[in-house]
């Protein structure tokens, strides 16, 4: 019989929540200043409303739930899993407020869409939308990529018995270093390291291209952030095609494969170990994947005749390809295009490389290379066990980031998650279907929300159902938080309701 979750367990959680919802009103502090100094009342004064209301959250839960108890691993992944439903609540405040959504609904979905890097948009008029609105949008990402837990760990706990599970519970299970705290680090050293070259490439080629420079470096800054953190939001509605430029798509391409490479792995190469990259079953994976993605989709297009020219067949076909599999969501063409140019089979080929995704403890979605590799080796040893005499022993080893060899908890893991987003998958293309969309386009549009890529062939539009947005926000946080916290927070429901004290 389980047991009941006492007063103490419901104060724990609620005070280390409170904590991180202080720091989510402290990022407010970024747009507030952009919108002073951009001379933008309005949003100087929906910023205000904003940080005051979350401060006010968060030190009420703080004060109020006061504890000096360690969080055990169940708390850390209930804190986990709720910090991101109360970021996107919280943060959808100076959203609504703004005008460019028509109910707070859809200002929530902007915010689950940006903390999961996911980069599907409700926003309105969104290339009128003020400065302070439109970095808070890529701010989130930035934030949501790395992690929101992850920021908690660099700058609010100083250290906590049950920060490796909250970590854990945050979709990653990988130390970089032995102290969680100084891999929580690491990874902002990194990211603000990339934000800052990245931003200056971008700049250079916007102003270059016949930007103004104000708007080239404010844009260049908000498109890296959303790029290395594999989501899809850009300041413009028409996303990455309204610069038309070579040179910029091939700049945030390279971004986005960047960011969508386990964390680990860039470790190893800083460190000098750039053997690790030809090596790792999880970069290999990815690249196989890749080609074999590309095939598909690529004879899709070439079946529709959809571009006339290799030249333009390559950029387009190879662009949307890797912005799905990396779980970006950056486009060059026009959501109707997928539908009506590309045709059923290459976007069941884009299809599957969002399902796929990129690297573990990464910013990126979906159910990962890693995962597709050990499954394939896994098949791969069966396969041995009934060919080889039966006393044989069979041994699978694998490389990532050291040799290991194949255990049954390795498979169990994979499996497990992959499962489950399968059926996250089939979950929203159902829910779609039954709003009368067509199978490929309803399971491409899910696909896309819950491996948090943020492609879209048209499905996600303000007038669209608002049970089918909650469906999607759903999914947006299931998909980014790879269950297993949210199971644990559905087990805390149960056990509240069920269990016995």
């Amino acid at each position: 019989m389980i047991l009941r979750p006492d007063r103490d367990d419901f104060k724990t959680i609620g005070y280390y929540l409170g904590k991180i919802i202080i720091g989510l009103g402290l990022c407010e502090l970024v747009p507030l200043a952009i919108a002073v100094i951009f001379k933008e009342a309005k949003p100087a004064v929906d910023f205000l409303v904003g940080i005051s209301t979350t401060l006010l959250i968060g030190y009420s839960l703080a004060v109020i739930c006061y504890t000096k108890r360690e969080l055990a691993t169940v708390h850390a992944m209930v804190v986990a899993s709720l910090s991101w439903v109360a970021a996107a609540i919280v943060s959808a405040i100076p959203l609504v407020l703004s005008g460019h959504y028509k109910s707070f609904l859809d200002a929530s979905f902007e915010t689950m869409s940006a903390y999961a890097t996911t980069g599907l948009t409700l926003a309105n008029n969104l290339d009128h939308m003020a400065y302070a609105y439109n970095f808070w949008r890529h701010e989130m990402m930035y934030i949501g990529g790395q992690g929101i837990v992850v920021i908690a760990l660099t700058f609010l706990f100083k250290g906590s018995a049950g920060a490796f599970s909250m970590y854990v519970g945050e979709a990653r299970d990988e130390k970089i270093l032995p102290n969680i705290i100084e891999t929580a680090r690491f990874i902002w050293f990194v990211s603000v390291v990339y934000l800052v070259l990245g931003s200056a490439a971008l700049s250079i080629t916007a102003i270059k291209d016949g930007l103004a420079p104000i708007k080239a470096v404010f844009d260049s800054v908000c498109i890296f952030m959303a790029a290395w953190d594999t989501g899809g939001f850009t300041p413009q509605s028409q996303n990455i095609l309204f610069y038309h430029s070579w040179p910029f798509e091939l700049i945030t391409a390279a971004i986005m494969i960047l960011g969508s490479i386990n964390f680990a792995l860039h470790y190893a190469v800083w460190t000098g170990n750039r053997r690790e990259l030809f090596r790792n079953i999880e970069m290999r994976t990815i690249f196989l994947t890749i080609v074999f993605t590309m095939s598909v989709t690529a004879w899709g297009v070439i079946w529709a005749n959809t571009y006339p020219t290799p030249a333009s067949f390559i950029k387009k076909t190879f662009y949307q390809l890797i912005s799905g599999h990396t779980g970006t969501g950056y486009s060059t063409i026009y959501p109707a295009q997928f539908v009506n140019e590309w045709g059923a089979l290459a976007m069941l080929g884009i299809t599957i490389a969002m399902g796929i995704g990129g690297s573990v403890c990464s910013t990126t979605g979906a159910i990962k290379a890693l995962r597709i590799g050990i499954i394939y080796k896994a098949l791969r040893q069966d396969i041995k066990r009934l060919v080889l005499p039966e006393s044989a022993v069979t041994i699978q080893k694998m490389h990532h980031i050291k040799d290991l060899i194949l255990e049954d908890k390795h498979v169990r893991a994979a499996s497990i998650i992959f499962l489950s987003y399968i059926n996250l998958y089939l979950f929203g293309a159902v829910a779609a279907m039954l709003y009368g969309y067509p199978l490929s386009e309803a399971l491409f549009e899910s696909v896309s929300a819950a491996a948090n890529v943020g492609l879209s062939c048209g499905i996600t539009t303000p007038s669209m159902p608002s049970m089918l947005k909650l469906v999607y926000i759903f999914q947006m946080w299931a998909g980014r938080l790879e269950f297993i916290s949210i199971f644990v927070l559905g087990g805390v429901v149960i056990a509240a309701i069920k269990g016995r004290r």
